[in-house]
């Protein structure tokens, strides 16, 4: 076992032992130089016989101060600045009284300098702050890259060496916090500030962003860190567009706020934010619309323990909603996010009452239970199939759960007169190629229709023949992909990678919408807001990207490369595995081009036709028919009559369906 070792596994108090009796010495060490800086080395040793009293006093008078002041409370492998100036404040008011002992004694001794207590205070602070500091280095090892010459205080070299990208304060955190964990060995810095560039920083020198490859040579580093915390996204895409020419896994510290909230350290590092990459920085919601139908009010949210309804309940519960129901047809889904909620409630002392149900969209008399009982006053309809290809080769449930589950929900809102009902719809039902596009474009014509009606009765139920009066404010909110939703490709892609490869890309044209599930989901709230009764708002999603472009770029963010034709050493190979059944490969979000702009910026209305009630309720009885019956051939004649620019791609692909069709040419 080497010293440093033995002294970490000292008990505490032989450990506070060994640091008195260092400041013991330290203290004598200090009044011996204080006598010798006044009258230099030949007179001081001379005059010590005669003040030996003084050896006796100070450290008498001084332990216990530094007692006092919480010395010997710090762990020494963590002293900080406040150490130091405990050590300022101790030695300050030994030194006085020890000034005031040396004036009180020294009447029947021989005169002591008046600027020896003066020395002494300096000598003891550079002494003792000083033993403390380089014990501190000894223990964290930081020292050993100051001086490699010694062969027991080198760090070890297979620890992989990073470079940080940000020389401000969280730079210098996470280094610390590196050097401390031994798992990173930081080697450099990266800043583009002119006033630091070449500069020296924690033992580190400061590279522009235009030397990388020079500091790669130099110090051999194969990650990077950003630190950079309170970044625009916009700024992080430049860094990130810098970084991924080199061969450099770059990770980064979490953001400001995640920081600002205790909920992460610095030291906690994480994969690139694919939201980093799109460079989109989120408006800051508008509080009058984003309360609006929130503050005060009973919500209900659908899906509530999906990738978008679970974040609509993150941003509800703290925008005064006195009630939140949570409806949810998955347990697991339903537990989790009521656990999380639950213990958010708790930490910030909400005043919000939760409430889990379990049950379906497809079943009305438990909407309509559920409503009543709570009294709610606005719904937010997340409840829905959405991945494209598992609702082509099951085309009834589809039906079942996006159009008829839509229409039930909708219907438990007129007869218990919720005010407020938005539906959370996407941008595959524009001209959609795929059931799972069409259902949704249905689900909107739906709400469409029924907001134009004054009364209604409900629709499949013919034992009741009370006509409803219709006081539902009905909106829908059309955007394309989020980011980390279920179905999303960036968590496929990151377990590709991990495994070596080979990413696969449906097509090397695959364009999509992008969008952060918190940004959505702000922008779904407000937009539902401005709705005065049938509305169609769409959020702008900014400019659409090739998903073999976000595949590179997530590659060579790793640290890899692309294996291609032109880079045959490449570590991971991208593969098109083609489009999958229902795929497009653009998606839009305007069906004509009748928009408007709203009061935000990001929110725009579009004016799209529709079916009334009388001719979409026959339309819906034949779908449900056809449903019935599991007959596919008949569900796509009826979507192309009634979704406007429905065009299905190939042939069925529902796997029942075409198995019974198997069946019957076995038995012929």
């Amino acid at each position: 076992m080497n010293p440093r070792e033995w002294l970490l596994n000292l008990p505490r108090r032989y450990k506070r032992l060994l640091q008195v009796f260092a400041d013991v010495i330290l203290v004598w060490l200090s009044l011996w130089l204080a006598f010798i800086v006044r009258l230099g080395f030949d007179h001081g040793v001379d005059l010590l016989g005669e003040q030996r009293w003084l050896f006796m006093v100070a450290p008498v008078i001084a332990i216990p101060l530094f007692v006092r002041f919480g010395m010997y409370r710090a762990v020494m492998r963590y002293v900080g600045k406040e150490v130091l100036v405990a050590i300022v404040q101790a030695v300050t008011v030994s030194a006085l009284v020890f000034a005031l002992a040396i004036y009180w004694f020294q009447a029947d001794t021989v005169a002591v300098p008046r600027s020896l207590v003066i020395n002494y205070w300096w000598l003891s602070i550079l002494t003792l702050g000083g033993l403390r500091l380089v014990m501190r280095q000894y223990f964290l090892g930081d020292w050993l890259e100051a001086v490699p010459s010694v062969p027991f205080m080198k760090q070890p070299d297979h620890l992989p060496r990073v470079a940080i990208y940000g020389a401000g304060s969280a730079g210098n955190q996470l280094v610390a916090a590196l050097r401390m964990g031994k798992s990173m060995r930081p080697v450099a810095f990266i800043d583009d500030d002119d006033a630091i560039a070449t500069r020296t920083i924690a033992g580190l020198k400061v590279y522009k962003p235009k030397h990388i490859q020079q500091m790669i040579d130099v110090t051999g580093a194969t990650q990077v860190l950003l630190a950079m915390p309170s970044a625009t996204r916009a700024r992080r895409r430049e860094v990130l567009a810098a970084l991924e020419p080199f061969a450099l896994h770059v990770r980064s510290i979490p953001g400001f706020m995640d920081l600002a909230s205790g909920r992460v350290k610095v030291q906690d590092l994480q994969e690139v934010d694919i939201a980093d990459l799109l460079g989109r920085d989120p408006v800051a919601p508008q509080m009058e619309l984003f309360e609006r139908c929130i503050d005060g009010k009973v919500v209900m949210v659908t899906g509530a323990g999906g990738s978008i309804g679970s974040e609509l309940c993150r941003q509800i519960l703290a925008s005064g909603a006195t009630t939140l129901i949570l409806f949810e047809h998955s347990e697991f889904n339903l537990y989790s996010i009521q656990q999380e909620l639950n213990s958010r409630i708790a930490q910030e002392a909400l005043r919000v009452r939760l409430i889990p149900i379990l049950g379906s969209i497809r079943n009305l008399p438990r909407l309509r239970e559920v409503m009543t009982t709570w009294k709610v006053d606005t719904v937010y309809h997340a409840a829905a199939y959405k991945h494209v290809p598992m609702v082509e080769h099951n085309t009834a449930e589809g039906i079942l759960n996006n159009v008829i589950g839509t229409l039930n929900t909708a219907q438990a809102a007129i007869m218990t007169e919720v005010e407020h009902f938005v539906l959370i719809s996407t941008d595959k039902a524009v001209r959609p190629t795929n059931i799972m596009g069409s259902t949704k474009r249905l689900a909107e014509m739906v709400l469409q229709a029924l907001s134009k009606e004054l009364s209604t009765r409900i629709f499949m139920d013919a034992a009741d023949e009370q006509s409803y009066v219709n006081n539902t404010r009905f909106t829908m909110v059309r955007f394309g992909n989020v980011l980390g939703s279920s179905g999303s490709v960036i968590p496929l892609f990151r377990e590709q990678i991990k495994r070596g490869g080979p990413v696969t890309v449906t097509h090397p044209k695959m364009t999509r919408y992008f969008m952060t599930i918190p940004e959505a989901s702000q922008l779904v709230i407000q937009a539902g807001a401005m709705g005065q009764g049938g509305d169609v708002f769409v959020l702008d999603m900014g400019e659409p990207v090739k998903i073999v472009e976000l595949a590179e770029k997530m590659i060579n963010l790793t640290g890899l490369t692309v294996r291609s034709e032109s880079n045959p050493s490449g570590e991971i190979a991208i593969e098109f595995s083609g489009l999958r059944p229902g795929e497009k490969l653009y998606e839009e979000l305007l069906i004509g081009d009748n928009v408007s702009p709203t009061e935000h910026a990001m929110i725009m209305r579009a004016d799209e036709e529709f079916l009334p009630w009388s001719e979409l309720s026959v339309v819906l009885h034949e779908l449900l028919d056809a449903t019935e019956q599991g007959d596919c051939l008949m569900i796509r004649q009826l979507l192309r009559q009634t979704v406007d620019g429905y065009v299905p791609q190939g042939e069925v692909v529902d796997l029942v369906f075409n198995q019974k069709k198997l069946s019957k040419q076995a038995v012929l």
